[in-house]
C-alpha cells in the first residue's frame, strides 16, 4: 500500500515525501482508512510504529480542506499525551508533516510558561498536543475554547490511566463538541481500557499491530543479578566499555536519578538527567544534549520511557526495574531505533526478584542472564521487599 493508495490528500503525501517517508507501517496502513471514512479508532501499537502518523495525517487530511481560519481561542483537534516528552515528540512530527500549509500546530505542557501558551492559544488552534493537567489550568483561565473541538485523539492511553488521567479526562471531555470524532492508542490494553473506550468512543474500529509485550527483533536483552549496593560501581563499569556510544539509564525515582547523574559526572561521563523535578526547558535540553552528542549518558525516570526517539541510543540499562511492568517494554524500546541494534540491560538486586518475574510474565519469556545467579535460587538470600513510606504526589 502506498499514501496515496490509503486516500491521503496528494498534498499531504509530498510533505511525508520531502520528509523521507513514502512507505506507510502497519499501523498506517490500519488506521488511517478508517480514521479518513470518520470512524473512531482503538489501536494497539508500541511507540515507535508510526501511530504519531496514522492519527495525525487524517485529522490534516481533514483540517486542509477547512478553507477558514480557527476562532479565538478555538481548538480543530485535541491530542492528549502523558508526559511533556512525548506531547512534544509529537508536535515535532506534526509540525513537521503540515510544513508549508495553513495548518497550526500548538503545544502546552507543564514547566512551560503558562502566560505565553495563553498568548499562542488566543489565536486559535488547528491541532494541539497537551498534557492534561496542563490543559486544565488553561481550561480553569478561560484562555481555550474546546466546543469546536471535533477529533479528540488519547495517546498512550495505558500510561494515562496509571498516571491517574482518567479525572483529567471526565473534566476535559464534556467540554468537546459532542459530534465528533474520538480516538484512542495504545501500547498495551490492560481490563479498564475497554472500560474507557465504552465511554468515550462509539463502535470503534479495532486495529493492532504488536501484542502486549512485544520487544523489537534488534534489542539484545540481558540481566546482571547485582547486589543494590553495587550496582552503581557496576555501571560504571559497564558504560567505561563503550565510552563513544548513547545511553540511557533508567531510575526508579527522581531524587535517585539526580544522585545517579551526579555519581556518573563525577566518575567522567558527560551526562544530564530528565525527572519530574526538572523544568521542561532543561529536560528539552537534556534530550537534545544526548540527540546531539553533547553528552553520552542520560538518567531518567519513566517520563523518558515513551515518546523520546534518538536513533544513536545503542544501550539502555535498566537500573532499577520498574514498579509497572509495561514499562520495562517502552524503556528498552528507545534503543534499536531507526532499524538500528541495541541492547537492553537490567541489574537486578534480591528485593526486586518480584518486578523481575512481573516483567517476563509480560515478555512471555525469561530474560537470558549475563552474570550473577537469580537470587531465588540462592540459598539464603532475602528476595523480601522492604517495607517503605508511601510516596506523595504522582512522581515522575
Amino acid at each position: 500500500m502506498t499514501f496515496e493508495e490509503l486516500g491521503l490528500m496528494p498534498r499531504l503525501v509530498e510533505q511525508l515525501k520531502e520528509q523521507g517517508i513514502v512507505d506507510p507501517t502497519p499501523i498506517q496502513v490500519q488506521a488511517i482508512p478508517h480514521a479518513l471514512a470518520g470512524r473512531d479508532v482503538m489501536g494497539l501499537a508500541q511507540t515507535g510504529t508510526g501511530k504519531t502518523a496514522a492519527f495525525g495525517l487524517p485529522i490534516m487530511n481533514h483540517l486542509l480542506k477547512v478553507g477558514k481560519k480557527p476562532a479565538p481561542k478555538t481548538v480543530r483537534g485535541l491530542i492528549l499525551a502523558p508526559t511533556r516528552e512525548l506531547a512534544g515528540q509529537i508536535k515535532d512530527n506534526l509540525t513537521a508533516y503540515s510544513q508549508g500549509t495553513h495548518i497550526k500546530v500548538g503545544l502546552v505542557v507543564g514547566g512551560m510558561s503558562i502566560s505565553a501558551q495563553v498568548n499562542r492559544l488566543a489565536r486559535g488552534t488547528d491541532l494541539l498536543i497537551a498534557t492534561p493537567g496542563r490543559l486544565i489550568d488553561l481550561i480553569e483561565r478561560k484562555a481555550v475554547d474546546l466546543s469546536e473541538t471535533q477529533f479528540l485523539i488519547l495517546d498512550e492511553a495505558d500510561q494515562m490511566l496509571d498516571l491517574g488521567f482518567i479525572h483529567a479526562l471526565r473534566q476535559i471531555a464534556p467540554l468537546l463538541a459532542a459530534e465528533r470524532q474520538t480516538m484512542l492508542f495504545s501500547a498495551t490494553m490492560p481490563k479498564h481500557m475497554n472500560e474507557l473506550a465504552a465511554t468515550y468512543l462509539k463502535n470503534p474500529e479495532r486495529v493492532a499491530v504488536s501484542r502486549p509485550g512485544e520487544v523489537a527483533d534488534k534489542i539484545t536483552q540481558e540481566v546482571h543479578f547485582v547486589a543494590g549496593a553495587a550496582k552503581t560501581d557496576f555501571l560504571i563499569e559497564k558504560l567505561a566499555e563503550h565510552r563513544s556510544d548513547a545511553a540511557i539509564v533508567f531510575a526508579r525515582t527522581k531524587h535517585g536519578s539526580e544522585r545517579l547523574m551526579k555519581t556518573l559526572s563525577k566518575a567522567g561521563y558527560a551526562t544530564d538527567s530528565v525527572h519530574g523535578n526538572k523544568s521542561q526547558g532543561q529536560r528539552q535540553r537534556a534530550i537534545d544534549a544526548l540527540r546531539g552528542g553533547t553528552i553520552k549518558v542520560l538518567v531518567a525516570t519513566d517520563v523518558a520511557a515513551r515518546g523520546l526517539d534518538i536513533p544513536d541510543v545503542r544501550f539502555v540499562y535498566n537500573y532499577d526495574l520498574p514498579n509497572v511492568p509495561e514499562n520495562y517494554v517502552h524503556r528498552i524500546g528507545r534503543t534499536a531505533r531507526a532499524g538500528r541494534d541495541g541492547r537492553a540491560i537490567a541489574f537486578v538486586a534480591p528485593d526486586e526478584m518480584g518486578e523481575l518475574k512481573d516483567v517476563e510474565k509480560v515478555l512471555k519469556m525469561e530474560i537470558p542472564i549475563a552474570s550473577g545467579r537469580r537470587w531465588d535460587l540462592v540459598p539464603g538470600v532475602d528476595t523480601r521487599k522492604p517495607k517503605r513510606k508511601q510516596p506523595s504526589g504522582r512522581g515522575g
